[in-house]
């Protein structure tokens, strides 16, 4: 492999994006047939180089990494580049349709600097008052009350029926609220996911939801995250805990369901990989592991801005011009490199990110998802895939890797059966 160019390097004639659009149309991250075949994509970009152009929706233009070299010089590089992306959307056109992945909010996500250290000490510290046994006992009793809705069926969707609505259990749980109601997290998360009408249904759903729960928990406190957020020395205002409280929610929701659901696709569709770890010889963070590296669920992100113009890697990018992180192209041609050879305890990926914005609860984030896919699997060890995984169906959008589906079949199994998972 050709060594990539240092960023610092001069270059005789950097691309600009008009230059780039010029000698290649953008990649389309957003056509329904990036989900079906996400590779080909990723090849479509790395042959531009170690940023391809792409669009990320109809019109909206920007450059994505693909080259590991260049996505950690730029992770790793406050100076040069921004998280908020308030200059950049102030160049579009009052009608753009700006992904609600990608609008600015004053929280963790979209900020620089001290406000940055504020609001993620703010996240960290309230999540390290979570015991991993405490969270482990909050996924089993998640895992146990969705194989009671489904066990006695013999048949089950693990995306709707289990890895979505089991983050929606727990992360109530964890934040304070009521059980019965995490069908509107769920509802909410759903809506904003898919973007367009739908995305500003459910924001303003999620938004209403987190409001009236920071309400009850400022006339009264409790022993979840809502309250230590509220009670943190950062003095969080209102708004800012409503809006640290919705990339919380928002970052473990939907990439964790996405690694439940894309990790048990991997297992129950390989019977000997699955026979290892029902069987314990192989432990489930193999499977995980696998999947951050070559299949991870948020797939394209990372997003930073130019505070200047300059040359990255052969291409001119202006100043408060998006730059996107492909972490699914990486982990792709990782794979073609390694000549798609499997190594289970490899976690060099870069699917937590990496520098100042590394994901701050990546260890929750595995434990639910490790312990929520062995007790699924303690409690009905004979999953079977209804449909061959090279038949699933995944969700189109740039951004995420996602199953629509995961129809799996299995002896019924009723709550009150003998031999319940220890």
């Amino acid at each position: 492999m050709n060594a990539s160019p240092s960023p610092s390097s001069p270059s005789s004639s950097p691309l600009s994006p008009a230059e780039a659009f010029a000698l290649s149309a953008p990649v389309r991250l957003w056509e329904d047939e990036f989900a079906v075949d996400p590779h080909r994509y990723y090849a479509a970009l790395r042959a531009q180089g170690p940023l391809g152009w792409a669009e990320l929706a109809p019109g909206l233009a920007a450059y994505v990494v693909t080259d590991r070299r260049a996505a950690l010089d730029m992770l790793h590089d406050d100076e040069t580049w921004s998280h908020d992306p308030r200059a950049w959307e102030a160049t579009l056109p009052q009608d753009a349709e700006v992904p609600g992945m990608l609008s600015w909010r004053p929280n963790v996500t979209w900020s620089d600097g001290d406000a940055h250290i504020r609001y993620r000490t703010a996240i960290i510290d309230a999540f390290d008052l979570v015991e991993p046994h405490d969270l482990r006992e909050r996924v089993h009793h998640a895992v146990d009350v969705l194989v009671g809705r489904f066990g006695p069926s013999g048949t089950a969707d693990l995306v709707t029926g289990f890895a979505r609505p089991l983050m929606s259990l727990v992360l109530n749980d964890l934040f304070g609220l009521p059980e019965s109601e995490s069908h509107r997290l769920e509802s909410g998360f759903n809506k904003l996911i898919e973007g367009g009408s739908q995305g500003v249904e459910g924001e303003a759903e999620l938004g209403a939801y987190m409001m009236e729960h920071i309400a009850a928990k400022t006339a009264e406190r409790g022993p979840d995250l809502i309250s230590r957020m509220l009670d943190h020395p950062a003095e969080l205002t209102t708004e800012e805990v409503v809006w640290q409280l919705f990339v919380a929610l928002g970052a473990a929701h939907e990439p964790t369901a996405n690694l439940i659901s894309n990790a048990l696709s991997r297992i129950i569709g390989n019977p000997d990989f699955y026979s290892t770890l029902t069987g314990g010889s192989r432990p489930i963070t193999d499977a995980v592991r696998e999947v951050l590296r070559y299949e991870t669920p948020f797939a394209n992100f990372g997003v930073r801005f130019a505070r200047e113009s300059l040359t990255f890697y052969g291409m001119w990018v202006p100043a408060a011009f998006p730059v996107v992180v492909s972490y699914g192209a990486l982990g792709h041609f990782d794979e073609q490199e390694s000549g798609g050879a499997r190594h289970p305890g490899d976690a060099s990926h870069l699917s937590w990110s990496a520098g100042s914005h590394t994901c701050p609860v990546k260890h929750h984030a595995l434990l639910i998802v490790t312990e929520a896919i062995e007790r699924l699997t303690q409690w009905l060890p004979d999953l079977e895939p209804v449909v061959a995984r090279e038949r699933l169906t995944w969700r189109p959008g740039p951004f995420h890797r996602s199953l629509v589906a995961l129809p799996v079949r299995f002896t019924p199994r009723t709550p009150d059966q003998p031999g319940e998972p220890t």
